[in-house]
């Protein structure tokens, strides 16, 4: 594929999202428009599972919320990133495959395996070419979760999966450890940032990553 796939992950309350509509700020002002989508989303059906998901919340079986997230992920891959990627579009996605191997895996202890079986199914094998983990201390993550939830008309989080920002503290810190391990797996495609510091800091950080592939991109075209 012609296009370029940037995946963000991290802990609930890492500021991906912050870092998100910077990123696509700073693209769109060098004349590079990018697709933007996120999981579980990004498509009617995948939006749709995010609302099951988010209305189930803890009551899912763990193996339920797994297959509704990657069935999602099948139909986002075919219906928006594979066609984006194939135009030669730059897509950013929040989240991926990468988030059930942390969340479902790490994080409710299922099969790692059988994980990484389903998302290549589910995928047909398509891997980010960049891959930003932002690092958070889960203690700093809970604490910008509650001045987020704070700040939010109740109607407006009904989409969002806060389900998960209400799990226990150990959950989110298998999360963590889960991502950690990925990048002892995958150093040449996942790349750690420190989010713990100021957002313009973290922005910067970002921009040394994505920029120099972006500029590959370009001039491939």
């Amino acid at each position: 594929m012609s296009g370029l796939f940037i995946t963000l992950e991290g802990i609930d309350g890492c500021g991906k999202s912050t870092q998100i509509e910077m990123l696509a700020d700073a693209l769109n002002k060098r004349g590079i428009e990018p697709v933007i989508t996120r999981e579980p989303g990004g498509t009617v059906i995948g939006e749709r599972v995010r609302r099951l998901l988010s209305e189930a919340g803890n009551s899912m079986a763990a193996e339920t919320e797994l297959l509704l997230i990657v069935a999602a992920r099948a139909q986002h891959v075919r219906e928006l990133i594979g066609p984006a990627l194939e135009a030669g579009r730059v897509v950013i996605s929040d989240r991926y495959t990468d988030s059930s191997v942390a969340f479902q895996g790490y994080g409710r202890g299922l099969d790692l395996a059988t994980i990484d079986e389903l998302n290549r199914f589910a995928t047909g094998g398509l891997t980010p070419d960049l891959t930003i983990l932002f690092d958070l201390d889960p203690a700093r993550a809970r604490a910008r979760l509650d001045r987020r939830t704070q700040s939010v008309a109740l109607d407006a989080v009904d989409t969002d999966l806060y389900y998960l920002d209400r799990e226990e503290k150990a959950f989110h810190e298998r999360v963590r450890d889960g991502y950690l391990r990925l990048v002892e797996s995958a150093p040449s495609r996942i790349h750690l940032v420190d989010s713990s510091g100021p957002v313009e800091q973290t922005r910067e950080s970002v921009l040394s990553l994505v920029l120099p592939l972006v500029k590959t991109v370009s001039r491939d075209e």
